[in-house]
């Protein structure tokens, strides 16, 4: 009889700063899930993450802790092969981190594409912190700590992995090889744009979340932007430009995905009754992640037993993860 190979490890985790919606679930949920059946997937929520913008109202952070595991739970995640547990549950992140800051130069924080960017796109919060410059070597503590051989991230994320793994070889290069350098495993994400055309996101209140009720749902879609050129319905449409069509692409079987795409180009068919097919293709794909989550909120004791657990094995590894850090830099 032929052993099983041992699994790579992978960790990715998410910032409980609000209800997670459809972007969520198709730019990563739906990723983890297929990752959860090839590799040991670490889950966690990134509570001490959600402070470099939160800081001013930390206890909003945890009221969204079991709720983020309520709607991964009910989108497939099986915390029977895969560990959830929350970041701030294992102090020696904070520890790891502690060390990692010591090594890393400024210049490689200064230079993080990411950091800019999220600067003006959190303009309205005082961010130009410590911690938030800083963030990507707590980053790296979480993924260095579970020895993690790859990390799934999108090609925008693509540079605070690459930032884990310069950390990991200079670790390595100044105190033996410990770490093991993580591969960056590049996953496309659809591009699902919110109600308005814009990025969906919770800042944005555009967005259509896994706790939507039926009503909730079919009224967005229903005010949902289409294509901003076709301003009457006998104009001629463009799918390409269309913020509705990318759904179509995620929701509808091929043969009508290919009958709008026809359609809408010549008039045949207008927004509205566009909106109608796709709002019936969503709440059906959805109908079962919702009933999973009404049965766990109902039993909230079980999602936190869950929790638990997963904080009790991820705990065990770091705590053995660090006693090798101290060993290899003589503390």
């Amino acid at each position: 009889m032929t052993e099983s190979p041992i699994k790579k490890r992978i960790l990715s985790g998410m910032r409980p700063t609000g209800r997670l919606h459809l972007g969520n679930l198709h730019g990563a949920l739906s990723n983890w899930q297929d990752l959860q059946h090839t590799y040991e997937c670490y889950f966690f929520i990134a509570d001490w993450h959600a402070l470099t913008t939160e800081y001013k109202e930390p206890r909003t952070i945890h009221t969204y802790i079991l709720d983020l595991v309520v709607d991964w739970i009910s989108v497939g995640l099986d915390p029977e092969i895969a560990t959830f547990f929350v970041q701030s549950a294992v102090p020696e992140h904070a520890e790891l981190h502690l060390i990692l800051s010591m090594i890393t130069p400024l210049a490689w924080l200064e230079r993080n594409p990411t950091y800019k960017e999220q600067q003006l796109e959190l303009e309205s919060k005082e961010i130009a912190t410590y911690g938030f410059l800083g963030y990507p070597v707590l980053q790296a503590a979480d993924i260095m700590m579970y020895k993690a051989h790859a990390v799934p991230v999108g090609i925008d994320q693509a540079p605070h992995v690459e930032l884990t793994r310069e950390i990991a070889r200079r670790f390595n290069f100044l105190y033996g090889d410990f770490f093991p350098v993580p591969e960056l495993l590049l996953t496309e994400i659809p591009k699902l744009a919110g109600l308005d055309g814009r990025k969906m996101s919770k800042s944005y209140d555009n967005s259509i979340f896994l706790a939507d009720t039926v009503e909730d749902i079919r009224q967005k879609l229903s005010r949902m932007v289409t294509d901003p050129q076709r301003a009457r319905r006998k104009d001629p449409g463009d799918p390409d430009v269309c913020v509705l069509f990318p759904f179509h692409k995620l929701y509808s079987d091929p043969e009508m995905i290919a009958e709008i795409n026809r359609e809408c180009r010549v008039a045949g068919l207008g927004c509205v009754d566009c909106k109608k097919r796709l709002t019936e293709r969503v709440l059906s794909a959805l109908e079962p992640v919702q009933a999973k989550r009404q049965y766990l909120t109902a039993h909230l004791e079980e999602v936190r037993e869950i929790l638990e657990a997963g904080n009790r094995k991820a705990r065990t590894f770091a705590q053995e993860t660090m006693a090798g850090v101290r060993q290899a830099i003589g503390f």
